[in-house]
């Protein structure tokens, strides 16, 4: 019995040179998982906009917004793109956790959006927050797992592994290319496409798309180029990234979320507290509640 396929195969894979595969197992009881729907649905409750050239919490156009029951990027009040990157942050970080979220790409790029971002967006992981960020920053210092749409011909991955501001270890070895494909499909058209991120601190993260798992590594921290407008104060190389805040990127292309929940890892894991959850990966001593 495992607590989630996608789990277990993702922390199956041997991450390092010479290490042992993953063998976590733990009794399963789906009906008793508690997701925290970070979206309600209805409205941006607890989601914070930052858009280059604008300062956190102000997006005059409503580049992110709420329709039909889905978070939509929509660029109708734009006359062009003119490089306004965006983010919407979630207003709580988490370090341990499985983020699940469903998306699909829509309606046409902004004609003078960069060729690389067509039906392009992204989930951005262990992110800074977006009142540190500069005015004309272009994105946060963050993990990015990549969505990527197809061009009804060409294969193309989604839950890439890209790198702003930032590098991982895979095989051992510190890897600074700042993007790295994954093994999933490619989606083409305007279907739904569920991805699912497995965060575990500052040691490993995993990626999986329909349940699949499709791309994981180690030890994510602060390195490298690929973002531009920053405070230096808050970039220092090598700094491990342990937790941060989560944000869905706008890029030129719409985009829909249909669904962002996450299951918090952290947690009480002592049994004797009535807090204690079977799921949690990381321990918490100062949440545990004792009746």
């Amino acid at each position: 019995m495992i607590r989630s396929i996608a789990l277990l195969l993702a922390l199956a894979i041997p991450l390092l040179s010479g290490c042992e595969k993953g063998t976590i197992t733990m009794e399963q009881d789906k009906d008793r998982e508690e997701w925290i729907q970070l979206f309600d649905g209805e409205s941006l409750n607890g989601w914070i906009p930052k858009i280059r050239g604008e300062e956190a919490g102000s997006d005059s156009r409503r580049t992110f917004r709420v329709e039909d029951g889905v978070i939509k990027v929509d660029y109708s009040e734009y006359e062009s793109f003119d490089g306004q990157f965006g983010h919407l942050f979630y207003e709580t970080p988490f370090s341990h956790y499985r983020l699940n979220v469903l998306y699909r790409f829509t309606g046409e790029q902004l004609p003078d959006g960069p060729g690389w971002a067509y039906r392009n967006s992204g989930l951005m992981l262990h992110g800074q927050a977006p009142e540190t960020m500069g005015i004309d920053q272009d994105f946060p210092i963050s993990i990015e797992v990549q969505l990527l749409g197809g061009n009804g011909q060409d294969e193309r991955t989604t839950a890439n592994l890209c790198t702003p501001g930032t590098h991982v270890e895979m095989d051992g070895a510190l890897e600074t290319r700042h993007c790295i494909s994954a093994s999933s499909p490619t989606f083409h058209g305007d279907e739904w496409v569920e991805v699912e991120v497995v965060v575990l601190g500052d040691s490993l993260i995993a990626h999986a798309v329909e349940g699949d798992p499709v791309l994981a590594y180690q030890k994510p921290q602060v390195g490298g180029g690929n973002v531009d407008g920053h405070d230096p104060a808050v970039k220092i190389d090598g700094t491990l990234l342990a937790l941060g805040t989560i944000s869905l990127q706008s890029e030129s292309h719409p985009v829909e979320f249909k669904r962002v929940e996450l299951m918090n890892l952290s947690g009480c894991m002592d049994p004797r507290a009535s807090n204690y959850r079977w799921w949690y990966e990381h321990s918490d001593p100062g949440t545990c509640v004792y009746d």
